[in-house]
């Protein structure tokens, strides 16, 4: 009897592990870093360079075909750039807004000279507190991988809200909220 209830226990202990609330600031915060680590990446990309892509048999006639499309947003460099977004998680750290108290994870390591952000405002918990967000990060890409593909080929405008808000649904806007209901 003893190891029966042990064993329920157990269970009931995994089953609510299983089931925990994933953290919504952590979760909103790795899906901005992303879009802003492939919207940085895409802009390095020259504007110029062309990939071929389609099908590469030939035709009855002896013509193949393909087009070209700007590399940028290929889905051959867009996977690409999706394999290696979260190793830059490191240059993340948790930000505390000193006004609102508000908690996010925010870029601390500039990208160029003279970018420094006030660092004052940041909590570096040591090297390995960007763990967390790098494991969300890859969660939310392998999650979304082809949500985040077709986002990017298209070249949204709102790409935070597009796939932060309304595809993954990890930042829940509320400043749209009625409060008078």
């Amino acid at each position: 009897m003893g190891r029966w209830i042990l064993r329920m226990t157990m269970m009931f202990l995994f089953i609510c592990c299983c089931w925990a609330k994933r953290d919504n600031m952590l979760y909103c915060s790795a899906c901005r870093a992303i879009v802003d680590e492939l919207n940085h990446s895409i802009d390095q990309v020259d504007p110029k360079k062309t990939i071929n892509v389609g099908s590469f048999r030939l035709n009855p006639d002896g013509t193949m075909k393909d087009k070209k499309v700007p590399l940028a947003r290929s889905e051959i460099h867009l996977s690409e750039l999706l394999d290696a977004v979260c190793s830059s998680m490191s240059d993340y750290a948790l930000h505390v807004d000193p006004d609102t108290q508000q908690k996010q994870y925010m870029r601390f390591v500039p990208r160029s000279t003279g970018d420094f952000p006030d660092l004052k405002n940041f909590q570096f918990d040591g090297p390995e507190a960007p763990n967390a967000l790098k494991f969300a990060c890859e969660v939310i890409v392998e999650e979304l991988e082809d949500d985040i593909i077709a986002l990017f080929s298209q070249n949204t405008d709102d790409a935070h809200k597009e796939l932060c808000n309304i595809v993954s649904d990890y930042c829940n806007d509320n400043t749209n909220r009625n409060d008078e209901l």
